[in-house]
């Protein structure tokens, strides 16, 4: 079975090279960089389905049902919320200033201060997050096929890095917008045959499942006690400003939404996707509790098999041929997808807002030179960070990749929600760095400490509104009316 996967990996390789070779013909830095703003609209919102849910999302989202039930569905009723801010509130401000790059924004606002910080922080958070991402997918092909033959996890993590290099140096965005197309499709398919298999092998009416779920005490949705990390409204609000800061605020999910022809197509692209991502979250929760109640039914031991392992595992070793061979056409369509376009979406922040490319050189000879040396830079920092985190995993890399997420977004929430919201201007335009870091100190030794300060209460996903919110304070507390008074 191992040289089928591999031959599987393989195949779907060659089809991924296959896309890039159609998208980036005649390419040029506008088709890198926009897409020469001709995507459709539908292909962006489906495309944009297995680029936001990733890896993680397929093996932690079901498996970390054996932790935490069913809670993980307050975050996703967030979700909603967070896109109609996006669709209605985000995306006209883009596409009223015509940006390429999303931080280009609060260089008009707050000058370079402003944008190299929202940049710098975009460029971190995306780095650690989405290379954690594809380190999971890095890690179960490692688990149960690479090290069988030898092959050391720095040597899988550099063939992964190497192909999702190729396919996205010349096209960028737009091979993205396709190849995510195609991997979304994969991902789908993985999930529907997964669901099928269990539950033909099980024997359960949806009904039964899930009263079976309830007896073994999985289907918990919602956490009434406020002092919980998962207590509902937590959740909510969580959820709702992760999509703000993590797809509103972000350039890789924002390059694709600006790759449309205009924004009212963007807007479709928006809100097609935010009801095809609740009906599939929903799916992969379903998963989550067939997964245990099979391993249930069959007397399937997983004491000792940490969450996001729970998935691979069966499928890979007790569910049969054809779910261990979608399990990996799945994986690998998932990981792809979450980093390619993070490729691109680096490369963009750090030509635009780092180096301010546009505004030294008009010369497209050398901006595709600036451009190809910072995508070979960016990917090799990618590449560190998954080798540097190594096999260290003991926990649902969703979690991790959430509170990453709160403290290096928080910052870039505050200091957008400072620039939409109130036309003050900012006395000292240095500390804007200086707070983007001393924010997320300051919570995080709160958090810390929180169940000694704070009766017992526990952060959860509001680290991220905290850091936002003390970001904006801090920026009151130095800035001055637009007319100075």
């Amino acid at each position: 079975m191992k040289l089928l996967i591999l031959f599987i990996i393989t195949a779907y390789t060659l089809l991924l090279f296959f896309v890039s070779w159609l998208t980036s013909r005649k390419a040029n830095n506008d088709t890198y960089f926009r897409g020469n703003r001709k995507s459709p609209w539908f292909v962006v919102a489906y495309g944009m389905i297995g680029a936001s849910l990733s890896g993680v999302t397929f093996m932690s989202v079901p498996g970390d049902v054996i932790n935490t039930q069913l809670t993980y569905y307050g975050v996703v009723l967030g979700y909603i919320l967070g896109y109609l801010v996006i669709a209605y509130l985000l995306l006209p401000i883009y596409y009223k200033l015509n940006l390429t790059s999303i931080y280009q924004f609060l260089g008009s606002r707050f000058g370079i201060e402003g944008q190299k910080t929202g940049s710098l922080l975009f460029i971190i958070s995306r780095l650690i997050g989405s290379a954690l991402r594809m380190y999971l997918v890095i890690f179960v092909l490692q688990l149960f096929l690479f090290d069988s033959w030898g092959i050391p996890m720095w040597g899988t993590s550099i063939i992964m890095i190497f192909t999702i290099f190729l396919y996205t140096f010349r096209g960028g965005i737009k091979t993205v917008v396709w190849t995510d197309t195609l991997q979304t499709t994969f991902f789908l398919v993985a999930l529907g045959i997964t669901v099928y298999i269990i539950f033909k092998d099980i024997n359960m009416s949806f009904g039964e499942l899930f009263s079976s779920m309830q007896t073994s005490g999985y289907t918990k949705m919602f956490v009434t006690d406020w002092r919980a990390h998962n207590y509902f409204l937590k959740h909510l609000f969580g959820g709702m400003f992760i999509t703000i800061a993590m797809t509103g605020l972000d350039q890789d999910m924002m390059q694709k939404n600006l790759t449309c022809k205009n924004l009212k197509d963007a807007q479709k692209n928006m809100m097609s996707f935010t009801g095809i991502l609740v009906i599939v979250n929903a799916l992969f929760l379903m998963m989550g509790g067939l997964l245990l109640m099979y391993a249930q039914q069959k007397g399937i031991n997983l004491s000792g098999i940490i969450s996001d392992q729970i998935y691979p595992f069966l499928a890979l070793n007790n569910l049969g041929i054809i779910a261990a061979v979608f399990f990996v056409i799945g994986l690998i369509a998932a990981g792809y997808s979450s980093a390619d376009g993070t490729f691109a979406a680096l490369t963009t922040s750090f030509c635009f807002d780092i180096l301010n490319m546009e505004r030294w050189t008009t010369s497209e000879k050398q901006r595709t030179l600036v451009r190809r040396l910072t995508h070979i830079l960016m990917s090799l920092l990618f590449l560190g960070v998954i080798i540097v985190f190594g096999n260290y995993h003991n926990d649902a890399l969703i979690r991790i990749i959430f509170m990453v997420a709160g403290y290096t977004y928080g910052p870039i929430l505050g200091l957008f929600a400072f620039g939409i919201f109130t036309k003050r201007e900012l006395k000292t335009k240095w500390l804007i760095p200086l707070f983007a870091i001393l924010m997320p100190v300051l919570v995080f030794f709160l958090a810390k400490y929180s169940t000694v300060l704070l009766g017992g209460y526990k952060f959860g996903f509001e680290i991220l509104i905290l850091n936002g919110g003390l970001m904006f304070l801090g920026l009151m507390a130095v800035s001055k009316n637009f007319k100075g008074k």
